[in-house]
């Protein structure tokens, strides 16, 4: 799949997303080995002035190491990358691969194994305090099975989806970013849900295109002990090589004290993982026009127009309320009519409805004024 787009995409990570500067290094992890975006980047990187170097993995190899790996090898794993990682100004993380399922029969310790070591040294240490980072998911045929769309079908969504005018939604973004700065009080509805929060003094992000390539949310977390009512999400949820469904938690003083899904005893473990798990580290706003319907890539799902997802686990440094974990896994309910609708209020004012925002300054973040 070699044509323009590929080298679209590649100019827009390089001078927008990144914004690489003359003289500055950029890191291009690639997982997936998905040589014809990584060799745009690098061509780009050049015409920016910048020096490229390139990381390729693979999952399949990653799993083979996970499986026999020990805490040792891991530290030194991660003081390796680490020491790679802190000469770099930016970081573009290439995802893809053949099988959203390769870590499924991976022990749990030997995935947190990982979390706890190049999760935390390499990327929450260094990488997304320190550097210009965007990560990103490149096209593949099991992405296109699990969107359910012929090949060529997902290539253009795809597209369509990471060379849309960020910069368009980004001027979009400043009123919502305004109004949750000034919130206090969220409360959500839906099929299964009632659910109240604060986000008072929390600052609001918004992402249009310059961490996520999809992207499209505007992010904050509530307030750590504010949380209370129950939540029921609409979206396969996958996490370590297992796809969770009719995920349903209850809140009491910020903590989760209920969770049931597909598999009650599974989840549970997961939020067992150390005590910043069974609390909300994020809640975000989706607003990505193209995409509509999930398709068990989180890259993609937590930007669904007229979604929200409420993520429990480690709080981001740029909208942090104190929660601090081994696990951030973002869940997705979407709240348009196909869906079992949904509203959102902030401070007991309607925002949105069934996924529309109904409120005149928010209006340009409705799908039909973004595309």
């Amino acid at each position: 799949m070699k044509d323009q787009r590929i080298d679209t995409l590649a100019k827009n990570l390089i001078n927008y997303s990144i914004r690489l500067q003359k003289g500055e290094k950029v890191l291009i992890e690639n997982f997936g080995l998905q040589k014809e975006l990584v060799v745009a980047l690098i061509r780009e990187a050049y015409a920016a002035g910048g020096f490229p170097f390139v990381s390729l993995k693979d999952n399949q190899i990653d799993r083979a190491l996970l499986m026999g790996g020990q805490e040792e090898q891991y530290n030194m794993i991660a003081d390796f990358e680490a020491e790679v990682m802190k000469n770099m100004d930016a970081y573009i993380g290439l995802r893809s691969g053949d099988n959203i399922n390769e870590f499924a029969d991976v022990p749990d310790d030997k995935m947190k194994l990982q979390g706890s070591t190049v999760g935390k040294k390499v990327h929450r240490d260094i990488r997304v305090p320190k550097t210009k980072w965007v990560v990103l998911r490149y096209p593949t045929a099991s992405m296109a099975q699990l969107a359910k769309m012929s090949t060529e079908q997902f290539e253009d969504f795809y597209f369509d989806v990471c060379n849309l005018d960020y910069s368009k939604m980004d001027k979009a973004m400043d009123p919502l970013v305004e109004l949750m700065n000034k919130t206090d009080k969220v409360r959500i509805t839906g099929k299964g849900t009632d659910l109240t929060f604060s986000i008072k003094d929390i600052p609001a992000i918004k992402c249009s295109g310059q961490m996520n390539i999809p992207d499209g949310e505007v992010y904050t977390a509530p307030v750590r002990d504010s949380v209370n009512g129950k939540i029921t999400y609409n979206t396969p949820s996958p996490y370590n090589g297992f796809t969770f469904e009719n995920v349903t938690l209850t809140f009491k003083d910020g903590k989760i004290i209920e969770a049931t899904a597909n598999d009650t005893e599974r989840i549970n473990k997961i939020f067992d993982t150390d005590e910043g798990a069974r609390f909300i580290g994020e809640f975000a706003i989706g607003v990505n026009p193209y995409i509509l319907h999930p398709m068990q890539d989180i890259l993609f799902d937590e930007k669904i127009a007229g979604s929200f997802h409420f993520t429990p686990g480690q709080a981001y440094d740029d909208a942090y309320n104190g929660n601090k974990s081994n696990i951030h896994w973002d869940m997705v309910m979407i709240q348009r009519p196909e869906y079992g609708g949904g509203e959102i209020y902030f401070d007991d004012v309607l925002i949105r409805k069934d996924g529309q925002f109904v409120i005149p300054e928010l209006e340009a973040l409705n799908s039909e004024n973004l595309k």
